[in-house]
């Protein structure tokens, strides 16, 4: 297959993901800012993958403990990668990270005096999201999601849906909800509960294992 992108570290990458899933790379291109490879599916010749010891530990998990949108936004662009090539992604949610899989109209729920105080100084939504240097009071974020569009990158929301739709697996701690007074009903539906066991044992079955 022929795969184009106006990205310039496109060539590097494709040439990775041949190797990590074990692709053959036929040629790669550049013309006027358009990059192009051609991709055999086959085995790989690539020497530094046939190098390496086959491990059963090829799925990745990644803990998403911080709210701020450059962080987040990180976060799913890496488990998007990491999918791409065919592996199990996990991604456990705590915390504050918990802000990047609510709903954007939650439901009207039952909460305590702590949960609602929460729920009045955490972002509502992945949309409210602040960034984590230059926020501004709110413009930094502002500016940053204008400055996203105009390049062509995927909002936040978008790249959350890819790594869905990509088998992505979401998981919700548990006790940071009850600590934090975050409803399941206030979470997106793809989202499944959790706890450390369940993390440790994706964690366990993993070659790599990231805390963002």
């Amino acid at each position: 297959i022929e795969i184009m992108a106006t990205d310039s570290a496109f060539t590097r990458d494709v040439e990775a993901w041949c190797c990590s899933t074990g692709n053959h790379l036929l040629a790669t291109s550049c013309d006027k800012g358009i990059y192009r490879a051609v991709v055999q599916r086959g085995p790989s010749d690539c020497n530094t993958m046939a190098a390496m010891p086959t491990t059963k530990n090829d799925e990745k998990t990644f803990i998403m403990f911080s709210d701020d949108l450059d962080k987040t936004l990180a976060t799913f662009v890496l488990a998007n990668g990491a999918a791409a090539t065919g592996k199990r992604v996990t991604i456990f949610f705590t915390f504050w990270g918990l802000n990047a899989i609510k709903r954007v109209n939650k439901p009207r729920v039952k909460k305590d005096i702590w949960g609602r105080m929460f729920g009045w100084m955490l972002p509502s939504h992945s949309q409210k999201l602040a960034l984590s240097k230059f926020n501004m009071l709110g413009l930094g974020r502002i500016m940053m999601r204008h400055l996203m569009k105009l390049k062509g990158v995927d909002s936040l929301e978008s790249l959350r849906q890819q790594a869905i739709d990509n088998g992505v697996e979401f998981i919700a701690c548990q006790m940071s909800m009850d600590v934090m007074g975050i409803k399941r009903e206030e979470l997106i539906d793809e989202v499944s509960i959790g706890g450390v066991a369940t993390y440790m044992e994706r964690a366990e079955k993993a070659g790599v294992n990231l805390f963002i």
